[in-house]
């Protein structure tokens, strides 16, 4: 279902796959959008084993174009170093790709806020965090991310050095 890396010698491993979208702080989801057209959004984000989640709000164009298609990709950038002596850049990226859904399970969408709040503000203490939580609460949206499938690549520089 999924083409193969064409380049597969600069594939990165499942592990490394996940790693990088365990420590990363944003990506950018892309979803079929209005007339069609590609639209790629950037997000901040929480990966809960297999799952990614975001949240939202209640209308927009994100949400209009994930309930027309629920397929999508999201995309982490792990590392961009330009190199021009070289003409290069030295990357590494993940792509996931699934589909999304709105969480309306109650116990999910507090479970999915709470992971990104402490991901996002780990230093603050569980009260603050529930104020603004229940603050912030009605006006949201949670969308989840149900990968299918991972990849990742990474400059061949790069595998050269590890």
């Amino acid at each position: 279902m999924f083409r193969p890396m064409r380049r597969h010698g600069q594939q990165l491993p499942e592990v490394e796959c996940r790693a990088i979208l365990e420590r990363g702080s944003s990506g950018v989801l892309a979803v079929l959008g209005d007339e069609d057209y590609p639209y790629a959004v950037p997000l901040s984000y929480v990966c809960c084993g297999d799952t990614l989640y975001f949240h939202c709000a209640k209308a927009g164009h994100k949400l209009d174009a994930v309930r027309r298609h629920d397929k999508a990709s999201f995309c982490v950038i792990d590392q961009d170093q330009v190199v021009p002596a070289e003409y290069t850049t030295y990357f590494r990226s993940v792509i996931a790709f699934g589909r999304v859904r709105e969480v309306t399970e109650a116990e999910e969408f507090r479970r999915a806020i709470c992971l990104l709040a402490d991901k996002y503000a780990p230093r603050e203490g569980n009260t603050r965090r529930d104020g603004a939580i229940e603050k912030e609460m009605p006006a949201l949206c949670m969308l989840a991310l149900e990968i299918e499938h991972l990849t990742g690549k990474e400059a061949i520089e790069l595998k050269r050095s590890r």
